[in-house]
């Protein structure tokens, strides 16, 4: 496959080479923007801010539509460019496109359901001939920052609840998934959406950091590192943010649980996209008399697993999103294992596919235990009461999802109310999502909340209008 070359940005910059993660391919080169294109992009953005803004709500929901349903016609074509681009399965980048239609489809329902309410004046004394109501108005020009895993759906969840609510977007994906993120613009522009009103940028971090600084961009919608997040926070000014910073999540088995059950589901949570999933299993905890069940029966299942080309309908894990990532997984778990670590399962790599691991005996002071594996790799340890496991799976100091493992409704009552985090699966793992929930974090992961609904709420502002007759 020849690489093709797409034009310039005004300035020029070195070309963005996009590779295949399994084989190391080049599958495109693409013109990136530098610092001196910024001005450029915000006159275009500030256009499209202004067209997005006189888009009647039926004109918004009728060009979302109308692009959930192309993208639906399309999606073998959108599987396969995540396949070659973010290196997922074949199954898992079907499933991400369905979900992805599922995303715009509620961002066009949004865009015609949620604008606003009356407002009782005439309830408050000195009001009683006072009428008024209030609307939800766009905020501007959003710079929308995404991650690889999540190469369309995540794109999806930024654009499409900032379209309802009439904005522009400056859409910066990954420079590992440019692709795909162009893949779902093209199809929106298809469905009718004027050009302007996204603007697509490729660029390095002076590129991204000189957006964020920009006084008129009015938010910052970032997906990503922890780091990363709190430089955008240092250099954004006065603006709103919203921010999913990753996760470690934790999953409490109890011994009153369905063992083959949660085996399965925790099995699949930890390996999902190998483990380039921020609400993947990373840490399970399991009760001490029936922890060497569960730890035989995780490892054997795990073992099952095949690694390697997601091409493959026979593939359960494909490769990381390169080899540098990969490598450092292992690294981390070499680190483990010198610090007492076992290897139940997997700790095997070729080139950028590394196998699904599972760890016992992990010290709390590893990096691997401490913060976000972001890799097929998850820890078993035991417990030995309820309040040792929700105080274990509480003590990093940043949170997305939690789940739980038990028959006793009291205990998963309590115990979700216990856990601190974005979200608590009870009887499934941590990865469950759907895309109309509120999806966010506690503690310092996250700030702000995406689910359609409620990104379109963080991406719109009330606006009151009172009348004195």
């Amino acid at each position: 496959m020849s690489a093709p070359t797409i034009e310039a940005p005004a300035a020029q910059a070195p070309l963005l080479e996009v590779l295949d993660p399994y084989n190391g391919e080049v599958i495109a080169h693409l013109a990136q923007h530098s610092v001196d294109d910024v001005e450029e992009i915000m006159a275009r953005a500030r256009l499209g801010a202004s067209l997005s803004r006189d888009l009647s709500r039926f004109t918004r929901h009728q060009v979302l539509d109308r692009a959930a349903r192309i993208l639906e016609a399309r999606a073998e074509e959108a599987a396969t460019l995540i396949v070659r681009e973010a290196g997922k399965t074949i199954a898992q980048a079907r499933k991400e496109v369905m979900r992805a239609v599922t995303t715009i489809s509620l961002s066009a329902d949004t865009a015609r359901s949620f604008d606003g309410e009356v407002i009782p004046f005439d309830a408050y004394e000195g009001s009683a001939n006072r009428r008024g109501w209030y609307t939800r108005e766009p905020l501007g020009v959003i710079l929308a920052i995404t991650p690889y895993n999540d190469a369309l759906n995540l794109v999806a969840h930024k654009i499409g609840p900032a379209i309802a609510g009439g904005n522009a977007v400056i859409l910066k994906p990954s420079q590992f998934t440019p692709l795909t993120a162009r893949f779902l613009v093209e199809v929106l522009q298809e469905a009718g959406l004027p050009d302007e009103i996204i603007t697509v940028v490729h660029g390095d971090r002076q590129v991204a950091q000189a957006l964020v600084a920009v006084r008129d961009i009015r938010m910052v919608s970032f997906t990503g590192g922890f780091a990363t997040g709190e430089a955008i926070a240092r250099t954004a000014g006065l603006k709103k943010l919203a921010m999913e910073l990753g996760g470690n999540a934790p999953v409490l088995v109890f011994a009153d649980a369905d063992i083959s059950a949660a085996v399965e589901a925790c099995v699949s949570g930890a390996f999902w996209a190998a483990g380039q999933n921020c609400v993947g299993a990373q840490r399970i905890l399991i009760e001490r008399s029936v922890y060497a069940e569960f730890r035989d029966r995780f490892a054997a299942r795990t073992s099952m697993l095949r690694a390697g080309d997601p091409a493959s309908p026979k593939t359960d894990v494909g490769p990381m999103i390169s080899v540098a990532a990969a490598t450092h997984a292992e690294r981390v778990v070499d680190d483990a294992v010198r610090s007492g670590a076992r290897v139940l399962a997997g700790h095997r790599r070729e080139g950028s596919v590394y196998w699904p691991t599972a760890l016992e005996n992990v010290s709390p002071t590893c990096e691997v235990w401490r913060e976000e594996a972001f890799a097929p790799v998850v820890i078993l340890t035991p417990f030995d009461t309820e309040d040792d496991a929700v105080a274990e799976a509480n003590s990093i100091e940043y949170a997305l999802h939690a789940a739980a493992f038990t028959s006793d409704i009291t205990r998963a009552l309590r115990v979700a109310d216990a856990l601190d985090a974005g979200g608590v699966m009870i009887n499934d793992s941590s990865d469950y999502r759907i895309d109309s929930m509120p999806f966010g974090g506690s503690k310092y992961g996250s700030m702000g909340r995406e689910g359609v609904r409620f990104a379109y709420e963080e991406m719109t502002q009330p606006k009151v209008t009172c009348i004195t007759t």
